[in-house]
């Protein structure tokens, strides 16, 4: 998984990265996908699946439920679109939705920032000590609790 490079998104740029991944995996790219995606996208820190239904409502001035919002969510995450952040069952867009990583976040206490890196030696490991136990297809997803460096 280590030694290439990937092109970060944000903005349309993100958007039509999201499609286009969604495209390739034969699903469709419909308006309350796209809706879902840029809601996501909009935050700058995880959002709950209830944060993401009520911008959504919003924008469409009209009530999305939170139960459509999290089968969107879970399609996401397993597109790579999306990651979730299990600790605080919220999620976050993907940068590099053509790029699969083992999710890595730094998560702080104070102000709830997630940072997402890829250190793909660091999951290498826990994923060898998975397999090592029995485990298959491992995707490891670690989470590290703190501070900031704005909020220390």
């Amino acid at each position: 998984m280590s030694g290439h490079s990937h092109q970060l998104h944000e903005g349309s740029s993100l958007r039509d990265a999201a499609a286009r991944r969604m495209a390739e995996r034969g699903e469709q790219w419909t308006d309350m996908r796209a809706a879902i995606f840029d809601a996501l996208a909009s935050f700058d820190k995880p959002a709950s699946a209830y944060d993401i239904a009520e911008a959504v409502s919003g924008a469409r001035g009209k009530r999305v439920a939170a139960n459509s919002v999290y089968r969107i969510l879970d399609l996401f995450v397993g597109a790579n679109l999306a990651r979730r952040v299990e600790s605080a069952n919220a999620y976050v867009a993907n940068q590099h939705p053509g790029c699969l990583h083992d999710c890595i976040f730094l998560i702080c206490d104070n102000c709830g920032q997630a940072t997402h890196i890829d250190d793909d030696k660091l999951s290498g490991g826990v994923r060898d000590a998975a397999e090592h136990a029995g485990f298959a297809e491992v995707r490891p997803v670690i989470e590290v609790r703190g501070r900031c460096g704005e909020c220390s």
